[in-house]
């Protein structure tokens, strides 16, 4: 019975093995330098952000567009008997007459069309506030570049973190499978000693019921392997399962001083300084509200009775202008202390940030020992582990040990090399997390100079 069920497991194993052949034959496999790569281009956070910073850089285009000179075409239609209007339409279409004088018709003109084609232009000389909002649009635009290289090294770090995923979950499929094969081993010798005579059939009953435990730990580790390459892929922007090839990479530890002194330079610091100036230059345009504005423009204009465009009558003129704001019901004042409390507000929020950053630096270092030392103590144990089974292993072969025993230092030896693994993928984890918090990832990662 126990060999046709054997069998069936056996058939229902290959039919699976047959049916994920063409899903794993479309996955990508990505080595970790492409992984980086493509998530900086891939990554949907990363494009929303990036189409951020083109925007905030028409801000300045913008702003300076209050400097330049604004030229305006118009063509108006106008028919009145407005005694004013009409005595004005005929002067600018230059058919104004004699007759024109009598009290009649100047009391009671009649209906007259006027189409005016004009073309005007201003040109601002003095405009201190059209200064300052290039310079603010500037640091702002810079802000908004200094998170965008924050959010590449936040994917970075992720696409970092989910690739170790994908090679621990592959490591604990190993794993498991090695503890299918010892099972199976296990269940071999009890059933061989059943079958000789020197061992009981409770023993084999557990040896079988073991390796349907280690069979089933396979299956879920191989769930959680697909999980991790599809969320690999979805890190990376697609909707596809990708693979870590190779092996685990290679990180450098450096000395703390060297992420605190680093750390000064952390994009989202200085994006926060950019915003911090921002906020002082809001000051100084309140202040400008109290400052002229001085400019010069111009017309040119056309006039007909007939029809648009036509030039019966054609005038210019050319003027300067000074318009100075004497009252505003105190807005211009209640602008200024607005911008002081935003300076200081932003002054708080500068000073809050390079605290965290020193401590989340000094957490996350710390954090590196601890795994390090976990990762230590995680290998000496394995190595324990290995060799208390292999002395129990052979105590129970030759009857000096119950398969309890045996069955006991094998799931400590499962739980031992599943800690290995999972230890090696938290000690990389947390080097990549202090060079995330310092700033230097992408340096540690060969992704920037």
């Amino acid at each position: 019975m126990w060999s046709r069920f054997k069998e069936r497991g056996l058939i229902a194993v290959v039919l699976v093995v047959a049916l994920a052949a063409p899903v794993s034959a479309q996955e990508r496999v990505l080595s970790l330098k492409e992984a980086l790569m493509l998530g900086q281009r891939g990554n949907p956070e990363v494009r929303a952000l990036a189409n951020s910073v083109l925007a905030s850089e028409e801000d300045v285009g913008i702003a300076r567009g209050f400097l330049l000179p604004k030229i305006t075409f118009e063509e108006r239609f106008m028919r009145t008997n407005n005694p004013t209007y009409a005595f004005m339409a005929k002067l600018n279409q230059a058919r104004f007459e004699q007759s024109d004088f009598q009290i009649p018709s100047l009391n009671h003109p009649r209906a007259i069309s006027d189409f005016q084609t004009g073309v005007s232009f201003e040109q601002a000389v003095f405009a201190p506030k059209a200064y300052l909002a290039i310079d603010m649009a500037k640091n702002e635009s810079s802000a908004k570049g200094e998170e965008f290289e924050r959010k590449k090294e936040d994917v970075a770090f992720r696409v970092l973190k989910t690739y170790l995923g994908v090679q621990t979950a592959k490591a604990f499929v190993g794993v498991a499978g090695k503890a299918v094969e010892d099972a199976g081993e296990h269940e071999r010798i009890a059933e061989t000693r059943y079958g000789a005579g020197l061992g009981l059939y409770s023993d084999m009953l557990r040896a079988r019921v073991a390796l349907a435990s280690a069979e089933e730990r396979l299956v879920s580790a191989r769930k959680a392997l697909a999980v991790a390459k599809r969320a690999l892929g979805l890190t990376l922007g697609l909707d596809e399962s990708v693979d870590a090839a190779g092996e685990r990479p290679s990180l450098d530890l450096r000395s703390e001083d060297y992420y605190t002194a680093a750390a000064l330079s952390r994009k989202d610091l200085k994006s926060l300084e950019e915003r911090y100036r921002n906020a002082q230059n809001s000051l100084k345009m309140a202040n400008a509200g109290y400052l002229p504005v001085f400019g010069v423009g111009g017309s040119y204009q056309l006039n007909s009775h007939r029809n648009p465009f036509g030039e019966e009558g054609d005038s210019w003129q050319v003027a300067a202008f000074l318009r100075w704001e004497l009252f505003d019901g105190a807005k211009r004042e209640h602008e200024r202390q607005k911008a002081k409390h935003s300076i200081a507000e932003t002054a708080e929020y500068l000073d809050g940030m390079k605290k965290q950053i020193s401590f989340l630096i000094y957490d996350a270092y710390l954090g590196v020992g601890e795994a390090k030392k976990g990762l230590d103590l995680a290998r000496a144990a394995l190595q324990s582990a290995e060799e208390g089974r292999r002395l129990v292993k052979t105590r129970y072969e030759n009857s000096l040990s119950t398969l309890v025993d045996l069955l006991d230092v094998q799931t400590s030896l499962d739980g031992a090399r599943a800690s290995v693994v999972e230890k090696e993928g938290a000690y990389l984890t947390a080097i990549a997390n202090l060079g995330f918090q310092s700033g230097t990832i992408m340096r540690d990662l060969g992704l920037r100079e």
